[in-house]
């Protein structure tokens, strides 16, 4: 039961490198990590997933600035992933095509915190996946799958293009919509709808949140990605645990 839990620590601290590299089109290979602040490179005993977080308190051993939090937490949720994925599938296609879900969602959710920004490169690749993956999974047929590209995609992208004409500025952001059909492919047409309703309501109460307490305008943008990622996951959870109408 380990072994899942140590991979999917080790992965997220590769996932830590997606998130801050590819945004600044880094290398994901080379050079080696390093302190954002004081550019000193991280030896190999200051790296060690969630652990050396602890050990150093939060701080480089240089130049003693703060580490975000949010590199042991993406490690920590890609560890929880990676063990609850394989208690359900055992070693399996689904474990695999789940776990990479996942992993997609976690590093475009902090992208798009960061950058406002979900990368085709991330969410065109999830696409093509989720699709292939239906014509080999025994609880994702082909035809859920295209269905979810299409009204993940298409219909979203209708509903934005027509805001945009009635209201004179941005509906949904393109990224949003591509993110749509990755989640309708993998999770077929019938992940959409809690999903987006997840999505919405969470984004709708953190918004509200940012006006009475923290003073925001609500014009002020908010990222939806992370929002419609955390609807993708419980909507993985349900149809895990309870199941889809006719799947």
């Amino acid at each position: 039961m380990l072994i899942p839990i140590i991979l999917g620590l080790v992965w997220g601290s590769f996932l830590n490198v997606v998130i801050y590299r590819l945004p600044r089109r880094l290398s994901l290979v080379s050079p080696g990590s390093s302190c954002p602040f004081c550019r000193k490179a991280i030896r190999y005993f200051d790296n060690i997933p969630v652990l050396s977080y602890l050990l150093l308190q939060g701080k480089c051993r240089h130049c003693k600035r703060p580490i975000s939090p949010r590199y042991p937490l993406v490690e920590l949720a890609s560890a929880l992933a990676a063990f609850l994925l394989y208690l359900a599938f055992g070693l399996s296609l689904e474990l695999f095509i789940y776990f990479l879900f996942i992993s997609a969602l976690l590093a475009l959710s902090a992208i798009d915190i960061d950058t406002r920004l979900l990368p085709d490169v991330i969410t065109l690749p999830l696409v093509v996946i989720g699709l292939a993956f239906s014509f080999f999974s025994t609880s994702l047929a082909p035809w859920d799958s295209m269905l979810g590209i299409a009204g993940g995609g298409g219909f979203f992208m209708l509903i934005s293009w027509g805001y945009s004409a009635l209201r004179g500025r941005p509906g949904l952001g393109g990224g949003d919509v591509k993110l749509l059909a990755a989640i309708g492919a993998v999770l077929g047409w019938q992940g959409l709808l809690p999903t987006i309703l997840i999505g919405s309501v969470t984004g709708l109460l953190v918004g509200l949140t940012l006006v009475v307490f923290k003073g925001k305008d609500f014009s002020t943008p908010l990222p939806f990605g992370p929002f419609l990622s955390l609807g993708a996951v419980v909507a993985l959870v349900l149809k895990l645990v309870v199941g889809y109408p006719g799947v």
